[in-house]
């Protein structure tokens, strides 16, 4: 699988959807507990709206909701804030299961931090 894939995000106007939290997992029995990385560094997730933007940067077509993992805490960023991700990432994955097979993007950054437009 293709994984942390740099992304040139530069097109596009992302706003916040749902304010950066702390990212939970299940443990094997059923608990909610913090997602770590590999070194225990607690994880975050942040949820925005991507819209592309034509030539006057203005925002056009259709967008998409993405949900990013963040490695680092980030700073308060209230739902509807422009922002620009910290060396944001792309992995592939994909899941086969006995009835079909299941894949797609995660997307992954460093950090978060506001634009002012």
């Amino acid at each position: 699988m293709l994984r942390n894939i740099p992304v040139l995000l530069d097109g596009y106007k992302l706003q916040v959807t749902e304010e950066p939290t702390m990212k939970m997992r299940q443990d094997e029995a059923g608990n909610e507990v913090v997602a770590t990385d590999f070194q225990g560094a607690t994880q975050y997730v942040v949820t925005m709206f991507a819209k592309p933007l034509d030539e006057n940067g203005k925002a056009r077509g259709k967008g998409e909701e993405i949900k990013v993992t963040l490695e680092s805490e980030p700073e308060e960023i209230p739902e509807g804030s422009r922002v620009e991700l910290v060396n944001p990432r792309v992995s592939h994955w994909q899941n086969d299961f006995g009835n079909g097979t299941t894949s797609g993007l995660s997307w992954k950054a460093t950090g978060i931090k506001p634009v002012n437009r």
